[in-house]
């Protein structure tokens, strides 16, 4: 299911250490454990979305998908472009647990926002994956996952700081 170089336990180690993180950030900047990560994470978001899980209800990180008219669509096309990143580098995500989108989906964040998550991307990635933190370091302003266009602002309301 995962593809190569990361186990099941590790990956459910992650899942139960790590607080929700949907990025707004292109998947692209996020090392292995982190792609993953968000892998998992984006499919309890859709399970939420869904109806189909207790937990995170009210995670904050959920409040930009439940407020588009369209929040199904929204994290189906989200879960798009994770596991297409996932595809480019040799991973095998299983896209059927991704739900079809009846839409086209747009939503927008803030450039504050944008700087907030790339600050916190680096210092893990300078811990946990220094050759990755290397790559990216001089980057100011990164690019953001396709389904955000960027709008000027601080943090977002919902991102706990």
């Amino acid at each position: 299911m995962l593809g190569h170089a990361i186990s099941e336990r590790a990956v459910k180690y992650l899942s139960s250490t790590i607080k929700m993180r949907l990025w707004s950030l292109h998947p692209q900047y996020l090392d292995r454990l982190g792609l993953v990560a968000l892998w998992r994470e984006a499919l309890l978001a859709q399970a939420v979305l869904h109806g189909k899980t207790r937990g995170y209800r009210n995670h904050p990180q959920l409040d930009r998908f439940k407020a588009h008219a369209a929040p199904l669509a929204a994290i189906s096309l989200y879960l798009k472009d994770i596991h297409s990143e996932a595809m480019a580098r040799g991973y095998s995500f299983d896209k059927s647990k991704i739900e079809p989108a009846q839409q086209p989906v747009a939503l927008t964040v803030t450039t504050g926002q944008i700087k907030y998550e790339w600050k916190h991307l680096l210092a893990k990635l300078k811990v946990r994956s220094p050759l990755i933190y290397q790559q990216w370091q001089t980057i100011e302003l990164p690019e953001v996952h396709p389904i955000f266009s960027v709008c000027p602002g601080k943090v977002e309301s919902w991102e706990r700081q």
